[in-house]
């Protein structure tokens, strides 16, 4: 049995706190244990993400609204008034994950394995979940405690941490990553689990977000320009000229890397909420075409986000989006997003879609954006051209005519296009400087402080007395 099925989580500073039921000495004692670890830190990493990716990643954009009804808790999202018992200001998901990537860390080097690979393996793809995990605590709450050593027991010292500087946080994110790609043996093309590519994508989304918002300098520039080029190279991932397919074909080429959900897995993430109630529409409309889901559709787009979404006629993309269908029999509209939706069983929806990190299409795009920044526009222009082909079916949709802003403006335009409802577009809006004035709910608000953050969940702060509330959300 997998160490992890025998934690059980206990309140502390953090809620990270694991209990076992066997000691340390009797679960690491060989490669099975550890590869156990390694399939339980990744039941555990998705589970933390199956909604936090789209409430800390895409509702804060502006881009949503209700749905066909709404809750105050997402309301408060889409209009950036968060309050500091919002769930979605708890991390307590994101430590738990940590702690046991800390675990595996810690007994992993002690073990021994037949294969040296095999143990690299491991370690990598612990590095790989820390790095992502301290990577998105950094973006989201700024200061936070960084926490290296596992914890097993409520009586260890270190319970109750103080918030670390954001500095320390996004210099733990580099360390962990390059840790990772170190141990990662090239052979390795897992698409579930990580990979060098997906090391690279991660080490290219965190190099570009250091040089254009934390100051890094041409180093993390080049850095990101190096792990794309890797991306780029590398013969197991290409663009696939379907679109659809992307999102049918799990493990296709253009996937890099995706959360692997099976049935019963995902019942309670974020692309349940996009889909009709089944009660609102006639029976022969269900899944002909309407794509039908469990419960009340909670958030769609605004309508200004679908009208940029359906902006060309011939735009490929748009019905993967979303679609639209006027019920006769009802004499109602409605509205769904294709991505994600799983599969349709004996008049069940089955929520077993994977959900997609990383793809060949972000590392297109972040080398548009990375020539541009070194002042190779052709480059650049050259790179968002093999999306726009891809979507419009036309050859050197963009001229190589347009100035430095234009290309950026471009490039975000297309990354909202290309990743909806992806989890990716409030950061890409800090990243390209634009969150104040395309979020309409942020227009003026550039100085109010630290508004682009997370408010800590109150309960963690009226448990722990070391911590203390983002400054601005402290009123």
């Amino acid at each position: 049995m997998s160490f992890f099925t025998l934690l059980t989580a206990c309140h502390g500073d953090l809620d990270i706190v694991q209990k076992s039921e066997v000691s340390a000495n009797s679960m690491w004692q060989d490669e099975g244990d550890a590869t156990s670890a390694i399939y339980g830190l990744y039941n555990r990493f998705r589970s933390t993400f199956e909604q936090g990716y789209m409430y800390w990643g895409e509702y804060r954009t502006g881009l949503w609204a209700d749905g066909l009804a709404g809750q105050t808790a997402r309301d408060q999202i889409y209009q950036n008034q968060i309050p500091t018992n919002h769930g979605y200001a708890n991390w307590t998901d994101l430590y738990t994950t940590i702690n046991q990537a800390n675990l595996i860390l810690k007994y992993t080097p002690e073990i021994e394995f037949v294969s040296e690979e095999t143990k690299n393996k491991v370690l990598a793809n612990a590095y790989f979940v820390r790095a992502f995990c301290y990577y998105w605590i950094g973006r989201i709450w700024g200061d936070a405690p960084v926490l290296l050593e596992g914890f097993e027991s409520d009586k260890q010292e270190g319970l109750f941490p103080g918030r670390d500087a954001a500095d320390l946080v996004f210099k733990q994110v580099g360390d962990d990553i390059n840790a990772a790609l170190s141990h990662m043996p090239a052979s390795v093309t897992d698409r579930k689990l990580a990979s060098q590519a997906s090391i690279n994508m991660l080490k290219a989304d965190y190099n570009l977000w250091m040089f254009k918002v934390r100051n890094g300098g041409d180093a993390a520039l080049n850095n990101a320009a190096t792990a794309v080029a890797a991306v780029l190279g590398n013969g197991n991932y290409s663009l696939v000229t379907d679109y659809s397919s992307i999102f049918k074909n799990e493990g296709g080429p253009e996937v890099i890397f995706a959360w692997s959900y099976l049935q019963d897995e995902h019942t309670s993430g974020a692309t349940n909420d996009w889909l009709v109630p089944s009660q609102y529409i006639s029976p022969e409309y269900i899944e002909n075409p309407v794509k039908v889901g469990s419960h009340q559709q909670w958030c769609f787009y605004t309508a200004d986000y679908k009208a940029l979404l359906s902006e060309y006629e011939n735009d490929r993309r748009t019905i993967v989006s979303f679609q639209t269908f006027f019920d006769d029999k009802k004499n109602g509209t409605f509205q769904w997003i294709n991505k994600y939706a799983g599969s349709w069983v004996s008049s069940t929806r089955i929520f077993d879609s994977d959900v997609i990190v990383y793809r060949y299409a972000d590392a297109v795009l972040f080398d548009a954006e990375i020539k541009n920044a070194k002042n190779d526009r052709n480059g650049a222009v050259t790179a968002l051209n093999k999306i726009a082909k891809r979507a419009y079916g036309v050859d050197s949709f963009y001229s190589n005519t347009l100035t430095a802003s234009e290309i950026d403006a471009l490039i975000l335009k297309e990354r909202m296009k290309e990743f909806a409802a992806e989890g990716k577009l409030w950061w890409d809006y800090i990243r390209f400087d634009v969150v104040f004035e395309k979020n309409p709910f942020l227009v003026g608000r550039e100085n109010e402080q630290n508004i682009l953050l997370w408010p800590v969940a109150q309960a963690s702060i009226n448990r722990n007395p070391n911590l203390n509330q983002t400054p601005g959300y402290d009123k």
